[in-house]
């Protein structure tokens, strides 16, 4: 995952407008089915090394939270498919660094392009702006809109509200009685009452366009010889530019190849 964010972080620099103030959320986390080790110090000290060459003035912050996973577990979705890392960020409230508007991005998107307009847009009384999900928007409902469903690969999360309307703690509840599919997902989307659904090229789960300006490497569907999933991720370099027959990124891999290998 370290490679993720380092891509992750690499795409967001190059198109920046303003300094980033970047923050890893990690854990350490035993399950069921094995331990999971989070980021370490060595990690952020690299990753901030590697922002600094960008920005002075940007800056990376570790957020270790693996009391609060420990103080409130989301026992229903200990053993998903899916690591206990894709459900931090419905702790995001309890975190006092986390203030105002905050942009989570999993650790599988890549920026290719500015995203000021996207960040600065008004969140009055919103509580999380997001993206239909590709596949899950056909599936699965709960507003009177035709298509509600987002995905909670790219958030755009305005604190403030979260803390007021306690939606994250509402979601943490849930994942912690009722086992679902893709639970935080799921969660936030079953309890938000003030979501605003953005364009897709803020989070292109099924190919990219010119107007693209995140690029998320999400699993597709393939429908041949039999139908299955393909999940090409953005730090598997040969499948991107090979089977994907993308070469957009090969500056970030070039760079990224410092500190990664």
């Amino acid at each position: 995952m370290f490679e993720g964010v380092v891509l992750s972080t690499l795409s967001l620099l190059k198109h920046q407008t303003e300094p980033l103030n970047i923050f890893v959320m990690t854990a350490e986390v035993a399950k069921p089915i094995g331990k999971y080790t989070g980021f370490t110090d060595v990690h952020i000290n690299q990753l901030e090394w590697l922002v600094h060459e960008h920005d002075t003035n940007s800056t990376v912050t570790k957020l270790d939270i693996t009391d609060l996973l420990q103080n409130y577990p989301l026992t229903a979705n200990a053993t998903t498919f899916f690591t206990p890392y894709s459900m931090l960020r419905l702790y995001a409230d309890l975190v006092p660094q986390l203030q105002g508007r905050v942009l989570y991005l999993d650790a599988d998107v890549l920026c290719r392009q500015s995203f000021a307009e996207f960040y600065h847009q008004n969140l009055a009384e919103i509580e999380v702006v997001g993206v239909l999900d590709f596949y899950g928007k056909w599936f699965f409902h709960h507003q009177l809109r035709k298509f509600d469903y987002i995905n909670s690969g790219v958030l755009l999360m305005n604190l403030d509200v979260l803390r007021q309307t306690k939606l994250l703690q509402r979601c943490r509840r849930l994942c912690r009685y009722r086992p679902m599919l893709m639970p935080d997902q799921s969660a936030l989307n079953m309890l938000a009452h003030n979501k605003r659904l953005a364009p897709s090229r803020f989070n292109a789960q099924n190919g990219i366009e010119a107007d693209t300006v995140f690029h998320h490497f999400s699993a597709n569907w393939v429908a041949w010889p039999v139908p299955h999933t393909v999940a090409i991720k953005p730090w598997e370099q040969k499948k991107v530019q090979t089977d994907l027959g993308l070469h957009d990124y090969d500056d970030l891999y070039a760079e990224a190849k410092r500190i990664i290998h």
